[in-house]
């Protein structure tokens, strides 16, 4: 098993992590990457278990905390989109010396459904659990149509994904089964609510993963930070309004 994560670097300025979201790579990010590289210093990550660290080995948050920050910039802003905004706060929370503004993409502090929070209801992510150990491709695909679904271009969307995702080495199982269970049982809330670093949270008005709502919900825990809500994107703003999503980036980040 190695230890060491895969990242790729490009660009010169500020220093700005991207992180991707559940069953995904850092391959995801490419276009994006290319768009900021003319303004910063752009470092994508496969997160432990994915792609091109498929073989690095990570048990619980900390330890995959604790394996970025081995090799992250020494400040720098972290992106990250769905279960990565999930990490990203944790990195906020555990290192702030490290964390010089934060931004969350179509992600939550907590992503399961306990009214009255939105979220995914816990029954879809206990299918998707079991899923995984029946037929893994399959099970990729389906979460790959839903963070597209609802956007008005969901074919190309999927198969931007699709295409980035296939790229690199599969996912391993265990990184998988981890990840669930954060999406599951993580809850954050309270803890982000005392953030006193810049916080910038992007969201898909048609989210099916990620509700809009949630964006409301969150500037009450957290009325410092800035919002934005992408009209025509769903799970994946990114790839969907790119031009204003590298837009807003660029003026957040400064």
């Amino acid at each position: 098993m190695s230890t060491r994560l895969h990242w790729q670097t490009q660009g010169q300025g500020p220093d700005v992590i991207l992180l991707h979201g559940w069953g995904m790579n850092g391959a995801v990010w490419e276009a994006t990457a290319q768009q900021l590289a003319q303004h910063f210093t752009v470092h994508v990550v496969d997160l432990p278990g994915y792609g091109h660290s498929a073989d690095v080995e990570a048990t619980d948050m900390h330890s995959i905390v604790s394996l970025l920050i081995e090799q992250a910039p020494k400040q720098a802003t972290w992106i990250g989109w769905s279960l990565g905004g999930l990490v990203a706060s944790q990195v906020a929370l555990s290192h702030p010396e490290r964390v010089q503004k934060l931004v969350t993409v179509a992600s939550s502090p907590k992503f399961a459904a306990d009214l009255p929070w939105r979220g995914i209801k816990p029954q879809v992510l206990s299918a998707f659990t079991e899923q995984l150990t029946q037929d893994f491709d399959t099970t990729i695909e389906r979460f790959m149509a839903l963070q597209a679904m609802g956007s008005p271009s969901a074919r190309q969307d999927v198969k931007t994904i699709k295409q980035a995702v296939l790229s690199r080495p599969s996912p391993n199982e265990n990184a998988l089964q981890l990840g669930l269970s954060f999406l599951a049982n993580i809850d954050l809330r309270e803890a982000v609510s005392e953030l006193t670093l810049p916080v910038l949270r992007l969201y898909g008005r048609l989210d099916g993963l990620v509700p809009v709502k949630v964006a409301a919900d969150m500037q009450s825990l957290l009325p410092s930070s800035s919002q934005f809500i992408f009209t025509q994107s769903a799970h994946a703003p990114f790839i969907t309004e790119s031009e204003e999503f590298n837009k807003q980036l660029v003026t957040f980040i400064g």
